[in-house]
């Protein structure tokens, strides 16, 4: 389990668009996900904050009864059951089977796509975007051709209006 923000760097944006509230997390929009082991799945979404009540929900909505919880030293991540933490301020990665590099090379790919190809994903449409690099990521391990048409089923009987994406 980890969060990552999403957003233009304040120093970067026009003028009137500046927030003059800060450095860092200030204007970027939180993004929560985590990632199975066993299965290499990954479940991410557009969460309203990195509080400690939206972030166990989260984790509890998608991990099984049980289920270990490897996170960052996130003080909002305490009180988690079966939960591990590693220390990234003082340069612990992993700590036997706790750390959170599977879900961090996901946030990697997220932020590539970001800077790389979309040069900006709007908050109205963020959460499309983390859906797509979510489907994306769960099934690389498939071939081209099956990948094409798991989509093409998945677009059957759906339609996607201008009107209707503008509108969200």
């Amino acid at each position: 389990m980890d969060e990552t923000f999403i957003g233009g760097k304040e120093h970067n944006k026009h003028s009137a668009k500046k927030l003059r509230a800060g450095r860092g997390t200030v204007g970027k929009t939180p993004v929560a996900g985590v990632k199975d082991r066993a299965t290499n799945k990954v479940s991410a979404a557009v969460i309203p904050g990195t509080d400690r009540p939206t972030l166990h929900g989260f984790v509890l909505e998608r991990t099984a009864e049980g289920a270990e919880v490897y996170t960052d030293e996130l003080r909002a991540y305490r009180g988690l059951p079966n939960h591990k933490a590693v220390q990234h301020k003082v340069g612990q990665y992993v700590d036997e089977q706790a750390h959170t590099q599977g879900i961090e090379s996901f946030w990697a790919m997220l932020k590539r796509g970001y800077h790389g190809t979309y040069h900006h994903m709007s908050v109205d449409h963020l959460d499309r975007y983390v859906t797509e690099f979510s489907g994306r990521h769960n099934s690389r391990n498939a071939d081209t051709i099956d990948q094409m048409q798991r989509m093409a089923r998945g677009m059957v009987g759906k339609r996607l209006r201008y009107d209707d994406l503008i509108a969200a």
